[in-house]
């Protein structure tokens, strides 16, 4: 279920980043996000193609860690106004739900 809830994610921090009107020189910042916001569903899958437990649960880590870069990218483009609020907080509610979802999963591999 958090696969499938961050393939949506990450599908949706795209959408809003192929309307961005920002300067040319900021395409360094936008590539950064689309690597941040699909590294998350890249990594769980990556972790549940390995062969223990400890091993998914630490690349988990790592999308979870992808998914706070991800936040924070967002977090610089509300502020330089190429996002609007409500776009932001909309994409910030689906990244908590995905965090908590992430959170329960590491849980559960304890």
């Amino acid at each position: 279920m958090v696969y499938q809830k961050s393939m949506e994610f990450s599908i949706s921090v795209i959408n809003v980043i192929d309307n961005i009107k920002t300067p040319r020189k900021h395409y360094r910042l936008i590539e950064q996000l689309e690597s941040s916001c699909t590294s998350i569903a890249l990594n769980i899958a990556e972790g549940k193609g390995r062969f223990s437990k400890k091993e998914f649960k630490q690349f988990l880590y790592i999308s979870r860690g992808s998914l706070y870069e991800t936040i924070t990218m967002l977090d610089i483009f509300e502020r330089k106004k190429w996002l609007d609020e409500e776009t932001y907080f909309g994409l910030y509610e689906k990244a908590d739900e995905i965090n908590r979802m992430l959170s329960g999963l590491i849980a559960s591999l304890s």
